[in-house]
C-alpha cells in the first residue's frame, strides 16, 4: 500500500519587493510623537531603571560569587596565558598571525 503525500499550501503576507517598501517610507514623513506618547521600554519593562535595558547590558557583578580555590586559579592562569602570548606579540584572538 503506497502512502499519499499531500502538501498544504499556507498562506501567508503577500511578498514585498524594495521599491515598495521605498515608497511605504518615504510616504509615511516623519510625523512627531504625541504629547502623550508613552516610551516603549516604561509599558514593557516598568520597572527598568537605567539608560539602557538588563538584557542588553547587566550590570556588571550583580550576584556573582568571587572566585576562590580552583576556580581562581583556572581562572588567572587563562588570563595569563593571554597576557603571554600578547605579550610575544603573537594574536591570541584572530587566528594565526601573517
Amino acid at each position: 500500500m503506497a502512502a499519499s503525500s499531500t502538501t498544504t499550501e499556507v498562506a501567508g503576507p503577500p511578498a514585498i519587493d524594495d521599491e515598495e517598501l521605498t515608497a511605504q517610507a518615504l510616504a509615511a514623513g516623519h510625523a512627531p510623537a504625541d504629547a502623550g506618547a508613552v516610551c516603549f521600554w516604561d509599558v514593557v519593562e516598568p520597572e527598568r531603571k537605567g539608560l539602557l535595558p538588563d538584557w542588553y547590558m547587566p550590570v556588571p557583578g550583580a550576584g556573582s560569587r568571587r572566585l576562590v580555590g580552583w576556580r581562581r586559579a583556572v581562572a588567572l592562569s587563562v588570563i595569563g596565558t593571554f597576557v603571554a602570548i600578547n605579550g610575544y606579540g603573537l594574536c591570541s584572538t584572530y587566528g594565526f598571525g601573517s
